[in-house]
């Protein structure tokens, strides 16, 4: 569990710069120039994700069991990381009427995604791993509609195009992933 929560902290703690010392990094882009800090700050990120994947994969072969959530709950689950998929897609997907009125549908996504995480799983590390960024995700949602406000920022009206290819690669995305990548990179198959 120890490597998990180091992989969390890094990955995370490199992740929550704008929520906890956003003058401080402001400064160090300025000071090493957008590319360096971008460099180091991927090289962290990367870290850190290695060892959430290491520490993650070590907890599940001495799983402690905290409840044993009902089957239906992978139902839900799986309906939850569909929104999930298709709010990750918007953050990314040119003129789309869910960025334009959530603003950040990547965090929204990171939350949805999480909590579906924690609805169908009931071991410790997965109340580690989704917990954790589930948290993350909400500080950083809440942080970045402040500064959005603060700064005046409006975001452009979507398209109804925009919006359709968006819904339609997330849901694509999401049947790949839950059909045949999770199983392939988690080891674990939602559906059987």
């Amino acid at each position: 569990m120890t490597v998990l929560i180091l992989g969390l902290l890094v990955f995370l703690g490199v992740h929550s710069t704008r929520i906890i010392a956003d003058d401080w990094r402001t400064a160090q882009v300025e000071r090493l120039g957008e590319v360096a800090w971008k460099g180091i700050y991927a090289l962290f990120s990367l870290a850190g994700f290695g060892l959430i994947v290491w520490g993650f994969g070590l907890a599940r072969q001495q799983p402690v069991v905290l409840w044993l959530p009902p089957v239906g709950m992978r139902h839900v689950a799986a309906l939850l990381t569909l929104i999930a998929f298709v709010l990750l897609l918007a953050a990314y997907m040119p003129r789309n009427a869910i960025k334009s009125s959530l603003h950040h549908p990547m965090l929204l996504g990171v939350k949805v995604w999480a909590f579906a995480h924690l609805l169908a799983n009931g071991k410790l590390a997965d109340l580690v791993l989704f917990g954790a960024f589930l948290g993350w995700a909400v500080a950083c949602y809440i942080a970045a509609r402040k500064r959005d406000r603060a700064a005046g920022i409006q975001y452009p009206p979507g398209t109804s195009g925009g919006t359709i290819v968006t819904v339609v690669v997330g849901a694509t995305a999401w049947v790949a992933f839950a059909f045949w990548l999770h199983g392939v990179l988690i080891g674990a198959r939602p559906f059987g």
